[in-house]
């Protein structure tokens, strides 16, 4: 079920990797593009405005870290202008971006999600909505664009465990201070491995 803390003045929520998948198949059914802007935010960690800006252009094999990663063009945490960074995507997802440009007819220039930062965060919510009316969990009206992204971030950085500083280089945080509000508490499941061990 959705995590959420409600006790500040904005809703955050934590989803799960399966909550996630299904966020992503629900706003697919309006529109392959609705499914690669989930995945963009929730599996790869962009802003929401940054979706719009990724093309294969961006995209590349890289052989010293046998990974996938893309250029993104985002958000100075430092203030001050845009900067561009090297985000990671999962195989995955890689696979399911080359299909897309393929069948959708995209050059290598043309962006996987042209449109407005405002029409991607209406997307996240609408999906949120669509699986709160089937589900009858209310807890999925509070899920927004920025929640992807969080989520991004607490289950690598808590779950998985991956270094700070990696995540600061694909996440675009430029110092602690900004990272920091990611290292929530972890799942239960995350907590009886640690007691366990």
């Amino acid at each position: 079920m959705v995590r959420l803390d409600d006790s500040g003045d904005v809703v955050k929520c934590w989803l799960s990797p399966d909550e996630l998948d299904r966020l992503e198949r629900v706003a697919g059914e309006n529109g392959w593009h609705r499914e690669v802007a989930m995945q963009l935010m929730g599996r790869c960690g962009l802003r929401a405005d940054e979706v719009s800006y990724p093309s294969s252009d961006d995209l590349r094999w890289s052989d010293d870290g046998e990974i996938w990663l893309f250029e993104v063009r985002g958000k100075n945490t430092k203030g001050g202008g845009q900067t561009v960074r090297d985000a990671w995507m999962p195989e995955d997802v890689a696979d399911d971006l080359h299909k897309y440009t393929r069948e959708q007819d995209l050059s290598g220039s043309d962006p996987w999600v042209d449109a407005s930062t405002s029409s991607v965060r209406r997307w996240v919510k609408e999906a949120g909505h669509q699986i709160s009316d089937k589900t009858d969990t209310h807890r999925w009206q509070h899920v927004s664009s920025h929640d992807l992204r969080r989520s991004w971030a607490t289950y690598h950085l808590v779950e998985r465990q991956v270094d700070v500083r990696t995540m600061m280089s694909l996440g675009g945080w430029s110092d602690y201070s900004a990272i920091e509000p990611y290292l929530t508490e972890p799942t239960e499941g995350r907590i009886g491995e640690a007691m366990r061990a």
